[in-house]
């Protein structure tokens, strides 16, 4: 069993006793304020945006900042210059929890998506009840129905569904579930590995009026200014800027790399 699958059974024991609560979530999401607009806020017409990650540790990398204050690292992301957050928000396997999302959103304007591993739509509720603007949909977890009726919930809710590939068959999978958000993630959910190429191979598939983040690996600004080179228009970054001792300086040297429009083809 690879960590990705690890990963997927554990989530579904807690998926079990989350739809015990359903009909309450249910209830808390006509009350809460509208989300604010993730989508929107990667859309510079000139500029990669930034978005900066929440995390403590990952299976991949172990213990990267274990001991982060949620709100004090959000608030130097936003002073330093990012576009978004990304609050890791699995607890077993990446130290994070929803408490750290409530606690950012709380304090911090920038929109916020709630990276987890998505696979009920008992989990959109949650995450807009407790603060979100945006989920992750992971392609390679979810079916073709899943994808399509996930994205069109979190939609209808008023939230982005960040749809994330890793290859040209999820890729065609992510836009045939009508994906208006597309991540390329760079990292292999099977082995931890990530290599940028994996962006700039499959970058031509992808029309220009879907907006697009290149996630992990990012490490430098000439990574960004590479990115920005084929067209992506944000991407996503955590272990690099949280092992930096300032990691809003890390999001300051990443910021305001140019962005060329893409075609495809």
């Amino acid at each position: 069993m690879n960590i990705l699958e690890k990963i997927i059974e554990t989530k579904s024991l807690e998926v079990d006793n989350l739809k015990r609560h359903f009909k309450k979530l249910l209830l808390e999401s006509e009350k809460v304020s509208p989300p604010r607009d993730f989508l929107h806020s990667l859309m510079s017409d000139d500029l990669v945006g930034v978005i900066a990650e929440v995390k403590r540790r990952s299976p991949g990398a172990g213990a990267i900042r274990p001991k982060l204050n949620p709100v004090s690292l959000a608030t130097d992301y936003e002073s330093s210059g990012a576009v978004a957050l990304s609050i890791l928000t699995d607890t077993k396997y990446f130290g994070g929890s929803l408490k750290d999302l409530r606690e950012v959103r709380e304090f911090v304007g920038l929109p916020i998506l709630r990276k987890d591993f998505i696979i009920d739509e008992s989990q959109i509720y949650e995450s807009l009840v407790s603060g979100a603007d945006a989920i992750l949909l992971i392609v390679s977890v979810l079916d073709d129905e899943q994808l399509r009726d996930y994205r069109e919930i979190a939609e209808g809710l008023g939230m982005a569904a960040l749809i994330e590939a890793h290859d040209l068959f999820e890729v065609e999978r992510g836009l045939s579930a009508g994906a208006s958000l597309l991540g390329i993630n760079n990292r292999n959910l099977k082995t931890f590995d990530t290599n940028l190429k994996t962006t700039i191979d499959l970058i031509r598939e992808i029309p220009p009026e879907v907006v697009l983040v290149s996630e992990s690996g990012v490490h430098s600004k000439e990574d960004v200014s590479m990115l920005g080179d084929v067209g992506v228009d944000a991407v996503l970054v955590g272990e690099s800027l949280l092992r930096k001792d300032d990691p809003g300086e890390g999001v300051r040297n990443l910021s305001g790399q140019d962005k060329r429009g893409r075609t495809v083809g």
